[in-house]
């Protein structure tokens, strides 16, 4: 398998190459570094130092990646790879390669096969380096395109208000484009102010009659926690995509029976942190209006029974 992986790259880039490399906030290097392991192929990542969380930074270490941290945030990651890849036999595996987004794409064919081919109304997709938007269109495009459905889904990228540079370059009109600093977030794998992919994402957007919407911190973090409640164990990201939901439901936008597929991009246990801070009411300026915190209770029945009766009078008041 290595052999053939190796081959098909260096045809395609015309000389040797040593490896694979990505930047990434997380998530991109858990899965370049999972398939290049089993490959046997060497991988290359460059994080941002302190930016990501320790589920997400020991991913691509245990697969035996070479990691690069690095004292910058991930738009910087993106500049020195592409620099380094230019110079150096290394493969970049960002969405700037279009190979990325083919494979992207087939999570909207999946989509369309799991609703029997019906097409949803909306599809709302978190967005940071905004290739993931526009691999989405180009699958269900190309579904439209061979005959099996006969229209695509409205398309929303759902952006962190604090890494927003398409909901702005949106409100804008489609005015020129501006590249932003971005903020912290708790969506940290979208916290990106210079997306490679903006041309991309736009006519993604446009050619869909599609949306871009934002959510602030709260917003995202409340929208998550209240996805917990129904069994769920959401990332921050998909946060961002739900607050979006409820934004866009609550405006009229999206309506009461409009079929709508929310995309779920990571699992709450690369998270985890910002769910403690959030459950324990230490995140500074937030309500955490769904905050569940552990209760503190004496080991002894009488303290546990009066506990239980408390909560169960709250709940449904039958106690």
């Amino acid at each position: 398998m290595r052999t053939n992986m190796v081959n098909r790259l260096r045809r395609q880039l015309k000389r040797p190459i040593v490896g694979v490399g990505c930047a990434s906030t997380g998530d991109t290097s858990a899965a370049l570094s999972a398939y290049c392991a089993a490959a046997r192929i060497p991988s290359i990542v460059f994080l941002p130092a302190d930016r990501i969380s320790v589920a997400q930074l020991v991913q691509p270490i245990a697969n035996g990646a070479t990691v690069l941290s690095l004292d910058t945030d991930f738009d910087g990651c993106m500049r020195l790879i592409r620099e380094v890849t230019a110079e150096l036999p290394i493969y970049l595996a960002n969405s700037l390669n279009s190979l990325r987004l083919e494979g992207q794409k087939t999570a909207a064919i999946e989509i369309l096969q799991q609703f029997d081919w019906e097409v949803p109304d909306w599809v709302i997709i978190p967005g940071g380096n905004l290739g993931n938007i526009y691999a989405f269109f180009k699958g269900f495009d190309m579904c439209r395109e061979l005959g099996l459905v006969d229209r695509v889904p409205r398309l929303v990228c759902a952006q962190a208000a604090n890494a927003n540079p398409l909901y702005l370059h949106y409100k804008s009109g489609w005015t020129d484009f501006k590249p932003v600093t971005a903020g912290e977030t708790f969506a940290s794998a979208i916290q990106i102010g210079d997306p490679v992919s903006i041309d991309r994402a736009v006519h993604a957007v446009k050619s869909t009659n599609g949306i871009v919407e934002e959510a602030t911190e709260e917003e995202l973090m409340d929208a998550m926690s209240q996805a917990d409640r129904t069994g769920m164990f959401a990332c921050p990201h998909t946060g961002v995509a739900l607050a979006a939901l409820i934004k866009l439901r609550n405006s009229g936008v999206i309506g009461t029976h409009d079929r709508t597929v929310v995309v779920s991009t990571a699992h709450g246990l690369k998270f985890t942190q910002s769910k403690v801070d959030y459950h324990s009411k230490e995140i500074a300026d937030m309500e955490c209006r769904y905050a569940n915190p552990p209760i503190n209770v004496k080991a002894n029945f009488g303290s546990v029974m009066d506990v239980l009766k408390k909560q169960l009078r709250n709940l449904s008041g039958i106690v």
